[in-house]
């Protein structure tokens, strides 16, 4: 009853604030007091089009013709249209005004809208869309297990075997199984043509094969006193760090392979990555360093000189991504006891911002489309963390990895990401979107009279 009296009350509530206010208007509309005097302005008035409907523009409306037929009455309000003789006013008040002035033409205006027009929200999964087992995998931080190639296959060393994962059928294949004494593997890294691969031993050797053909090229000796934890490649140049705290470039189409050596950490180096333009080396280690290697200033006979030697950072770097959009941006990822994540302007050797995520940072990856970098994480969510760039505004976390997500890699199309973890699970993400569609070639206007056979 209550619902229904307030429902009640509120309608005559409406009721009672409608009707006074009409009948305020109309009281005032009636009323000599409100009465004023409107004179035209005579300048702004239109006398042949007033004449015209004082006199004959009437005529048809009230007294249609005999002879009117639909198709002349449309012919009729057509051509008021077009002269503008739908007007109902004769008399004007006020000047008219002024026509105005376009600061933008159309054509760029439309542009412009189309520019600004927002794109549709991209939907990122909570949940990956395939997830495989990984037994076996080594839960050491300082190792790099998981690499995607340019052939898109996926390579990931789980203790001593090194397997390949096609992801365009889903087939897995055995690449090679080390022996005891060189294995386990720490570490895999695709050439960049997506057929040959590096393999790091814990024997401080570096594997050179042929996937095609499963094959072993080469072997790389005498680079390292210890374990290969990190690889990367520079075209024809592998670069391999090592437990040594020695960064190593390596020619593999020479015998005499070792051709540059970087020295500057004094414990394990665990991250390695090259910029787009193969022109500068960033390298992170257990030392809690960060050094940026500029090839200029490199030379074969002694150690090489850092470009930049990076301190800020309170644990041990070993995640690094140069940014696709800014090839002199590089972010880097701390461990348990700076869990933040730093960017640097590798010309100056600046750093731009730093953002403590509450974690240790494991592995970044940038969107190659987006401006958005993704991170992996330790303790105590295990999660992925989709970050909007520069502003670092989070995106979406995902969750599902049980323990530290130590490796990441992304799909040749850039869309798909690999995670793996110390839980012995892959999982795959879709978390940067689908391909984009390559749109198809505008089709050439077609010829006037083409149809016709021409006179030659």
């Amino acid at each position: 009853m209550e619902t229904g009296m307030t429902h009640s009350t509120a309608s005559s509530n409406k009721t009672q604030l409608r009707c006074p206010l009409q009948e305020h208007l109309l009281q005032r509309r009636n009323s000599r007091e409100n009465l004023d005097r409107f004179i035209p302005n005579r300048s702004a008035i239109d006398f042949d089009y007033a004449h015209y409907m004082l006199t004959e523009g009437k005529k048809g409306k009230e007294n249609p013709s005999a002879n009117s037929s639909p198709s002349r009455e449309a012919y009729r309000k057509q051509l008021a249209e077009t002269f503008n003789m739908n007007r109902t006013r004769i008399l004007a008040f006020k000047n008219k005004p002024p026509t105005p002035v376009e600061a933008i033409p159309n054509d760029f205006s439309s542009a412009a809208h189309q520019v600004k027009a927002a794109k549709p929200r991209r939907h990122i999964p909570q949940t990956s869309e395939r997830t495989l087992d990984a037994p076996d995998i080594m839960d050491d931080y300082y190792l790099n297990l998981l690499d995607w190639g340019s052939s898109n296959v996926l390579s990931i060393a789980l203790g001593s075997t090194v397997y390949l994962w096609d992801a365009s059928d889903g087939n897995t294949s055995e690449l090679v199984t080390v022996d005891e004494e060189s294995g386990p593997v720490t570490s895999v890294k695709w050439a960049p043509d997506g057929k040959h691969i590096a393999i790091g031993l814990n024997n401080s050797e570096v594997q050179l094969w042929d996937s095609t053909a499963n094959r072993l090229l080469r072997t790389l000796r005498g680079g390292h006193a210890s374990r290969v934890g990190a690889l990367d490649w520079n075209n024809h140049v592998l670069t391999t760090g090592g437990m040594d705290g020695q960064i190593v470039n390596n020619d593999v189409r020479v015998r005499a392979h070792i051709v540059e050596t970087y020295r500057g950490h004094q414990q394990e180096v665990c991250g390695l990555k090259w910029s787009a333009s193969g022109q500068q080396l960033a390298s992170g280690g257990n030392d809690n360093l960060l050094h940026i290697w500029d090839r200029s200033v490199a030379s074969s006979n002694t150690p090489t000189q850092w470009l930049h030697r990076l301190e800020d950072h309170t644990a041990a770097v070993k995640a690094l991504a140069w940014c696709p959009f800014q090839g002199n941006l590089l972010a880097s990822g701390g461990g348990g006891g700076d869990r933040c994540i730093k960017f640097w302007n590798t010309h100056t050797g600046a750093c731009l911002n730093s953002v403590d995520t509450g974690s240790q940072v494991c592995a970044l990856l940038w969107n190659k489309n987006e401006r958005e970098l993704l991170s992996s994480h330790g303790f105590t969510q295990n999660q992925l963390t989709l970050w909007k760039y520069p502003s670092m505004v989070k995106i979406a976390e995902l969750t599902g990895h049980t323990s530290r997500v130590l490796f990441m890699a992304q799909s040749p199309d850039g869309c798909t990401v690999a995670s793996a973890a110390g839980d012995e699970t892959l999982r795959f993400w879709n978390v940067f979107g689908t391909p984009e569609v390559a749109k198809p070639a505008p089709k050439a206007a077609a010829e006037p009279f083409a149809h016709l056979n021409r006179i030659r």
